[in-house]
């Protein structure tokens, strides 16, 4: 049965995270590995892992980088029956990854090869962490973990693990969006265009669509039509 999202909500999304046997699916690379967590309303509802066979051998650098070997791998489903159940997992809802252009190539390599789709859209938390926390060392998952004293395992390059890191970040992020700004429920849209705001521009962004919005969080017909 498809799940029945709340719709246009950043704190009802689906989480998601790959492992891989390389950096590209139109060079052959394949999916060892994914990892999502279904954020409903601000809170973890379900959880989604599955190792997955590519159908061939992994190399040793991917073995050493993700932890995950050849001999894990052999009795693992194939791929196709993996994203299968993962089509029935994520339903409608919109999705969010870190560095989400990377997740979502390789989430429409393997949905293409079994004649799949979806209906739900992609934000990337790395974007939005870059406008939200300019002055980080740096973006990456494991480096704003420990910049926002996010609580984790120590464990990193493990699908479930890192997309449960990017739930607890993007879940930090709106709060934190609801919290200055005096936004009542942070559109999934708002955090989409958020990610392609300059950096410059963001406080002013944020401030304005705050105030294009009435108590209840619905746009204001003079809003700023992110819709």
């Amino acid at each position: 049965m498809m799940r029945q999202p709340i719709y246009g909500k950043a704190d009802t999304v689906v989480v998601l995270d790959f492992e891989t046997t390389g950096l590209s699916p139109t060079e052959g690379d394949r999916a060892i590995e994914i990892g999502a967590v279904l954020i409903e309303n601000g809170e973890v509802t379900d959880r989604f892992q599955q190792l997955m066979n590519p159908g061939r051998r992994i190399s040793r650098f991917i073995e050493q980088y993700t932890g995950i070997t050849n001999h894990m791998l052999r009795d693992a489903p194939p791929c196709e029956q993996v994203m299968q159940n993962f089509a029935e997992f994520i339903g409608d809802y919109d999705m969010v990854a870190h560095n989400a252009s990377f997740d979502r190539r390789f989430l429409n390599a393997e949905f293409d090869r079994i004649d799949c789709g979806y209906s739900g859209q992609f934000a990337c938390s790395m974007l939005a962490a870059r406008r939200i926390y300019q002055e980080a060392p740096n973006h990456k998952l494991q480096s704003l973990v420990r910049y926002k004293n996010i609580q984790n395992n120590g464990v990193f390059h493990r699908a479930l693990a890192d997309a449960e890191m990017t739930a607890h970040l993007w879940l930090t992020m709106v709060h934190e969006i609801t919290e200055q700004y005096d936004i009542a429920s942070v559109p999934f849209s708002l955090m989409q265009k958020l990610g392609k705001t300059a950096k410059s521009s963001v406080q002013n962004y944020l401030t304005r669509f705050s105030q294009d919005v009435d108590q209840s969080g619905k746009f204001s017909s003079g809003g700023s039509g992110l819709g």
